[in-house]
């Protein structure tokens, strides 16, 4: 097939987009839309543009940084901002960035990436595994960053066409803390009116988007409970206040506020996932640790969670004669809220990806009790997030997130660069004519 140029169709977006304007055909907006999907992901695919995505998703790969450690893949996206013309407000939240492109007139959307890796060894084997022992991208930001950058070559090749103002935003510290929270706190983002975000998914297929209305992931709190006994040898327990007898009940009764306190037809989840206690088989500790997560869908949800973890520890160990103290660390690990995805902002994204992609390749998405720092955005502003399809079952079975085996099919990347950036105009666009 004949490779249109971007500049050709997207001359055909505008003349048709004019023609929208007054006219209340579907059919025709259908087109609109249809052409301008088409020139993106036409641009983002052709082998130069391709193959500049593909660079930059192996050298953050190789070069993996946790959470606001992100000082090497930041300068990299500067350095890529920069041979690009485009301008940029940093630091923001330490060692992220917002870059700016179009008019810098309202109105302004916003487009996220997180940046940040995982203290994981990876276990893939190919030319660009992590060169830094025990650091790995095993959640796909470092697709998201070259996705974003993507978008960015493709607004910027049209800015003088931009009815309004895109920020990119490329944030640190998703990994359990909080960075959009931070981005936020800076004031990067005020005045936007709207932000969309994408997020891999190695469950779906490449070429395909999914989400839902209304609320997608999980709040999510943690919690660091300490319980305090008296410690003596392990053959004369009777002497002792056994803390390690009092964490064990304690975790057992903790399970029953999800089975006999929550309505069935209500989603929670309390979890533990570290217990530490004691150093030697025949001596019963003075203390004992462990430390947990609890999930939910609404802010009452949270407030009960919150006070009957505190209540059952405090309760068990006193039942054992020892004492207990829970810390819920809300101001180093800040709670994060439930992701709600806006219905218009939805219904917008939905209806590019649709044009972009295919009917049949946008998808429902089921509720997950997952939680996601893009949380924050969505109680700021009307916000949508949507998963996109890494798996390519030719090539490997996939993995989860967070595993040390996580692999990406690069052919995700032009599409999401496509995406980015057509929800970002069509929203301008849209806007515009709107008002």
């Amino acid at each position: 097939m004949e490779r249109f140029t971007i500049t050709l169709l997207l001359a055909l977006y505008y003349q048709f987009v004019s023609i929208c304007s007054s006219s209340q055909s579907h059919h025709l907006r259908g087109l609109e839309t249809e052409l301008l999907t088409r020139g993106l992901l036409e641009s983002a695919r052709d082998a130069e543009f391709f193959g500049w995505l593909k660079r930059v998703r192996r050298r953050i790969h190789e070069y993996p940084e946790l959470s606001f450690e992100e000082y090497e893949t930041s300068q990299l996206i500067r350095n890529e901002l920069d041979s690009l013309g485009i301008k940029y407000q940093w630091p923001v939240a330490e060692t992220g960035l917002v870059a700016t492109i179009g008019s810098g007139a309202q109105p302004w959307f916003s487009l996220r990436a997180d940046m940040d890796a995982l203290p994981i060894q990876e276990l893939v084997e190919w030319e660009h595994k992590s060169k830094i022992n025990g650091k790995m991208h095993a959640c796909g930001h470092d697709a998201h960053v070259t996705m974003l950058l993507g978008a960015a070559k493709l607004l910027k090749s049209i800015t003088d066409k931009l009815k309004g103002t895109v920020k990119l935003v490329f944030q640190p510290g998703e990994e359990g803390h909080a960075g959009a929270y931070h981005v936020l706190k800076d004031g990067a983002l005020d005045g936007v009116q709207a932000i969309f975000g994408l997020h891999v998914a190695p469950n779906l297929p490449t070429g395909t988007i999914s989400s839902r209305p209304g609320p997608i992931m999980a709040g999510s709190g943690r919690f660091l409970a300490i319980i305090q006994g008296k410690g003596g040898h392990a053959a004369i327990p009777h002497t002792t206040r056994d803390p390690i007898l009092a964490l064990s009940m304690a975790i057992l009764a903790l399970q029953q506020i999800v089975s006999r306190e929550t309505d069935p037809l209500e989603a929670r989840v309390v979890s533990i996932g570290y217990v530490e206690g004691g150093k030697a088989e025949n001596v019963i500790p003075e203390t004992v640790k462990f430390a947990g997560t609890f999930r939910f869908l609404n802010a009452e949800s949270y407030s009960y969670l919150r006070q009957r973890i505190k209540e059952v520890v405090e309760t068990q160990a006193a039942v054992h004669r020892c004492t207990a103290t829970v810390d819920f660390m809300e101001e180093t690990v800040i709670p994060y809220p439930v992701t709600i995805n806006n219905p218009v902002m939805y219904e917008h994204a939905k209806n590019v990806g649709e044009s972009l992609l295919g009917e049949n390749n946008v998808l429902p998405a089921p509720m997950t009790m997952g939680a996601e720092d893009f949380s924050f955005y969505s109680q700021k502003m009307p916000a949508t997030f949507f998963m996109i399809g890494i798996r390519n079952e030719t090539t490997k079975p996939f993995k989860a997130w967070h595993s040390p085996h996580f692999i990406i099919d690069e052919d995700v990347l032009p599409i999401g660069a496509a995406l980015h950036a057509a929800v970002a105009i069509t929203y301008l666009d849209g806007h515009v004519k709107n008002q």
